[in-house]
């Protein structure tokens, strides 16, 4: 499986910011935690890549649970983050 390149995480984690800022329906506990978990995300990628832990799993195990939790209210939102749970993934994170 090929890579992902960083400009596509850091193209999605901005679209990903924008969904987040759109959904008006969203409580505000999972509207802090997913904001948390990007922006843990955005320091990771902000690291050198032999400085990261391998894999980053604490983080994209938060957003999968959070994919799941807003699977009924927020079904793009909850596409958004599994696609996006895919690029990590690809791009070894």
């Amino acid at each position: 499986m090929a890579n992902a390149k960083p400009n596509s995480l850091e193209q999605s984690l901005a679209e990903l910011h924008a969904k987040l800022a759109g959904a008006s329906r969203l409580d505000e506990g999972s509207r802090k935690l997913l904001h948390d978990v990007l922006h843990d995300i955005e320091r990771l990628l902000r690291e050198p890549r032999q400085s990261r832990p391998a894999p980053a799993l604490g983080a994209t195990h938060r957003l999968e649970t959070l994919a799941v939790d807003f699977e009924a209210d927020h079904p793009s939102l909850a596409a958004s983050l599994r696609e996006f749970i895919d690029l990590l993934g690809r791009a070894g994170l």
